[in-house]
């Protein structure tokens, strides 16, 4: 009889795209893929911040490299990930939030949020896969996307709706490339105590709506992403694609 072989969460020999590395859920993804044998470009607009972040890596003798990069610029992305690549897994963590009440939108704030979480994750993820199938690669591509994804919430109609919008195209490029090798999945984060959900954490009766709402009664950490990030651009996660990860502490399960 033989038993089953568990499938690694080594990483060795992968090289992997971080962008909204330079602090906060990216950071966090960065280092962990890291941790794991990935060979990480760190990628964000804060290109002194990425070199300090990379040269912290590299005293742990991890790899990392630095990409100075804007997502919602789509020309310079497209090309930059064209010439640094091609990557074998892509964690898109850059991101946006400004909540007010839905009668209070303006298209200004709507514009920005959603030209950087919807608009610049689906070219920066359509860059990174163009680099696969050019290569023949394989490939594991995840999006941060959030709880809002699949709820609604206070004051975050805009921030819902766009992460709403990451789920649906993350489906359908899943059932395009899932052919060619190439898997995309979401990861859906409750409240992570960071400095993007500092204004939430800041209002007495807003955290107190969000502690109500998480099952475990705490808010989550970076660390509590981590782990998720490794399987999912692992050979432990090789049958998941068009899957979103809730991570939430049980906000989703009413």
């Amino acid at each position: 009889m033989n038993f089953p072989t568990t499938p690694s969460f080594n990483l060795s020999g992968k090289r992997a795209l971080v962008t909204g590395a330079s602090s906060g859920i990216g950071l966090a993804c960065a280092i962990a893929l890291a941790e794991h044998g990935a060979e990480v470009t760190l990628a964000a607009r804060s290109g002194d911040k990425l070199r300090e972040i990379a040269d912290r890596m590299l005293a742990e003798n991890w790899s990392a490299q630095v990409l100075e990069l804007d997502v919602s610029d789509i020309a310079a992305t497209a090309g930059a990930v064209a010439k640094a690549g091609p990557f074998d897994i892509l964690v898109n963590s850059a991101g946006l939030a400004r909540h007010s009440p839905a009668l209070e939108t303006t298209e200004e704030d709507f514009d920005a949020v959603a030209n950087l979480n919807v608009k610049g994750a689906y070219f920066l993820t359509k860059a990174v896969a163009e680099g696969l199938v050019k290569s023949g690669r394989k490939g594991s591509l995840i999006n941060i996307s959030s709880q809002m994804a699949h709820v609604g919430g206070i004051d975050r109609a805009v921030y819902s709706a766009t992460k709403h919008a990451v789920e649906g195209f993350t489906k359908s490029m899943a059932i395009e490339w899932g052919p060619k090798g190439i898997r995309i999945n979401t990861i859906c984060p409750t409240f992570i105590v960071t400095p993007l959900t500092k204004q939430t954490f800041d209002r007495p009766e807003r955290r107190k709506w969000v502690e109500e709402k998480i099952k475990l009664g705490r808010v989550g950490k970076v660390e509590d992403i981590m782990g998720q990030v490794v399987f999912l651009a692992s050979d432990a996660s090789a049958l998941i694609t068009g899957t979103a990860l809730m991570v939430d502490g049980g906000w989703t399960a009413d």
